[in-house]
């Protein structure tokens, strides 16, 4: 199993195939979004066609049920109420006078006469669909596939006028399948005036949105609105099959070009990660890593109390490579550690004598989230310490808040430090999710207020008031605090107005050589400010 572990992680470490895998994966997401958007589209497309074709629908409907009611009114109005001649030229006329009157008829049993003597009449047999006060209605006439038959009727008295069914399809041609509905007797009913019958009713019938268009997986469902609460028309058509809309084939190449660019990014990256991270290992057995002391100072008495050890990696060149690169690597790696115990013992190797000529003084080394969360740091300081006879008080660890990933096993580990006489320090306090709660239970002698903070003493930032809030947090704690990054006088005096005793930052010294730390306590005094560039 573990074999097969290691096998599996391996790969994960060759340029090429994380350069494939997110070539891959990121050509799989853009297509089957594309492919998404496309027939977003084609089902919008089908929804703007719908709408359009019922609103034509209705705009026809509405002009013909208004000519055929009112030719009607006229053949009611008029006073002939037999069929002979002068009847027949009364209902020619009338379908004259109406564009939408293909038939007009006057029944008086057992004779019929209408404006097309010679041609078959209308078809009376079958009440009708709709009977309402004054119009009756059948619907769907004839189900014969030809324009100039009658498809809508309606009857007054003995009078009966139809419309055929190219004075409805002139205006939209139906696609197959399609069907014009009036739906009858509550929706329970349905009839096709124009196209193929339908199953009815539909299973979301009826619809519980008042959308006019209802989308189902298989049909586009259409409602038209009408004045008559005794019907309803409905128009319905088939949705396209599953196809692949011919823009995505535009899309597909654009796509496959994107992954292959964003694979090659990835085996960029990954090379120069893989290459920092050989020569991160190969700088640690160079001996290019050196620790570096940035001074502490009392505010008051501007005396030097310690300093916050400090790792940095030059090369051979002369160039420094920035830690906020490096760290982070190391500690994915697993190299953290190696580097926390070099830290440890070169700074006893380069100040061991130092310190224990000045039993004040201190040093902070920072620990990562691997090392405050198992016992070991313990065990690696108790054989140095001993090795070089430094007290424990005289080194102290910082950890941030994002180190304390599990804040229970943190606050046992730390609480083991501090039982041997080491100083715990919160580095970065305000930056991270530690909680004032959490922090009441932690084993901590002191906070460091991160730069940022400091930095917006005194201006309007919104992050101004944070660091008098650490302060006065901390002081109702008891803890002492740090203050980082100070770089004006102002800062200083502000800082120890407020009752910050300790600060660290350009205004006092930058980060110094163990030579020129030695130096800065030896004699006493503040060296003036150098840049790291200039330091030996």
């Amino acid at each position: 199993m573990t074999v097969a572990r290691e096998t599996f992680r391996s790969w994960f470490y060759r340029p090429w195939f994380l350069a494939i895998l997110a070539a891959v994966l990121s050509a799989t997401l853009l297509m089957t979004g594309s492919l998404f958007i496309a027939l977003h589209q084609v089902e919008q497309s089908e929804s703007q066609e719908m709408n359009a074709q019922g609103e034509r629908f209705l705009a026809r409907l509405e002009q013909l049920f208004g000519q055929l009611r009112e030719s009607l009114d006229d053949l009611e109005a008029q006073p002939l109420r037999t069929c002979n001649e002068e009847m027949v030229a009364t209902l020619q006329q009338v379908s004259f006078n109406y564009r939408f009157v293909y038939e007009a008829a006057y029944m008086d049993a057992p004779r019929i006469c209408t404006n097309r003597p010679r041609k078959e009449a209308l078809s009376l047999i079958r009440p009708p669909d709709i009977q309402g006060p004054t119009y009756s209605y059948w619907l769907n006439t004839t189900t014969e596939p030809d324009e100039n038959r009658a498809v809508l009727m309606l009857g007054r008295g003995n009078f009966r006028v139809a419309t055929s069914r190219g004075h409805l399809t002139d205006m939209v041609d139906l696609s197959p399948g399609s069907s014009l509905l009036v739906v009858l007797d509550h929706g329970t009913r349905a009839i096709p005036v124009l196209g193929v019958s339908q199953a009815w009713p539909p299973k979301m019938w009826p619809p519980k949105s008042r959308d006019a268009l209802q989308v189902t997986q298989s049909r586009l469902i259409y409602r038209m609105p009408t004045d008559n609460p005794e019907y309803q028309l409905v128009l319905i058509s088939p949705r396209g099959g599953p196809h692949i809309p011919p823009v995505w084939w535009w899309l597909l190449p654009v796509c496959v070009g994107l992954a292959l660019c964003v694979g090659f990014l990835v085996f960029l990256l990954v090379r120069q990660r893989q290459s920092l991270d050989a020569e991160l290992t190969g700088a640690i057995r160079r001996g290019e890593l050196q620790v570096l002391y940035q001074p502490i100072f009392d505010l008051d008495s501007r005396n030097c109390v310690g300093a916050e050890a400090l790792l940095r990696w030059r090369r051979p060149d002369g160039t420094l490579t920035s830690p906020d690169l490096f760290i982070p690597m190391a500690e994915n790696t697993g190299q953290i550690r190696q580097m926390t115990d070099f830290v440890l013992q070169r700074l006893l190797e380069q100040l061991g004598q130092l310190l224990r000529a000045n039993p004040q003084l201190y040093i902070s080394v920072n620990l990562a989230a691997c090392d405050v969360m198992v016992p070991r740091i313990g065990q690696v300081m108790a054989r140095l310490l001993t090795l070089h006879r430094v007290a424990a008080k005289q080194i102290a660890f910082e950890v941030t808040e994002r180190g304390l990933i599990d804040v229970v096993v943190a606050r046992e580990n730390l609480q083991a430090l501090r039982d041997v006489g080491h100083q715990v320090l919160i580095d970065d306090f305000g930056t991270g999710y530690c909680s004032l709660a959490y922090l009441q239970t932690l084993p901590v002698d002191c906070l460091k207020i991160d730069k940022a903070f400091i930095d917006a003493l005194g201006h309007d930032a919104a992050s101004s008031g944070v660091a008098p809030h650490i302060i006065h947090m901390a002081q109702s704690l008891h803890l002492k605090v740090i203050a980082e990054g100070i770089e004006h006088e102002a800062q200083a005096a502000l800082l120890s107005s407020e009752g910050v005793k300790f600060g660290q930052g350009w205004l006092f010294a930058h980060a110094l050589s163990a030579v020129q730390f030695i130096e800065l306590i030896t004699r006493g005094r503040r060296l003036a400010s150098r840049r790291l560039d200039d330091e030996a």
